[in-house]
């Protein structure tokens, strides 16, 4: 299995998927099983996952993600990501700082990344997808109306290995005092 450092670096956003390569169930389990480990406000665990992995599914979703449609025409998974609003960042019901849901938003992005990680981790690859239709997303998964839904998320493998994109150094993200 690959070391920690070589699954950081070996990720990319893939944008082209071998229709041959399957996932199986029990293989999207054991990824969904890593993301119950991510950090969440006082445990609240708020993100939820959808998966799409029924050819009928499949096809619904992919339809309701715009331009990206032909991108993961053969990705096997597709991963609706969702965070129930008005849990991290609220104590007793009322928001405990400025930010209030982005808590949730926050706490979806930290199991996003455990999962697009632990896929990696896996042998596969991923592609998160913030354009979609959500209000039809919703509908045709059954998403409660409390549940924001953030991104679909490709899961399969590579066609090709992608290029590493040019990175920002730290000096351009960071300050040090």
């Amino acid at each position: 299995s690959p070391s920690f450092d070589e699954v950081l670096t070996s990720r990319r956003s893939v944008r082209s998927y071998d229709a041959t390569k399957k996932i199986s169930e029990v293989e999207v389990r054991t990824l969904l099983t890593a993301v119950q480990d991510a950090p969440s406000w006082a445990n609240q665990q708020p993100t939820k996952y959808y998966v799409a992995i029924s050819p009928e599914k499949i096809a619904a979703v992919q339809n309701l993600v715009g331009a990206n449609k032909e991108r993961i025409a053969a990705a096997p998974v597709l991963i609706v990501s969702t965070y129930e609003r008005g849990k991290s960042g609220f104590f007793q019901g009322q928001a405990t700082n400025e930010i209030g849901d982005g808590w949730g938003a926050y706490d979806n992005g930290l199991s996003n990344c455990y999962l697009i990680l632990q896929a990696r981790a896996m042998g596969f690859d991923t592609l998160i997808m913030g354009i979609r239709d959500a209000d039809a997303i919703r509908e045709r998964l059954a998403i409660p109306d409390n549940e924001e839904i953030m991104s679909v998320i490709a899961v399969g493998k590579a066609c090709e290995e992608p290029a590493l994109r040019p990175r920002k150094t730290v000096g351009e993200v960071a300050r040090f005092f």
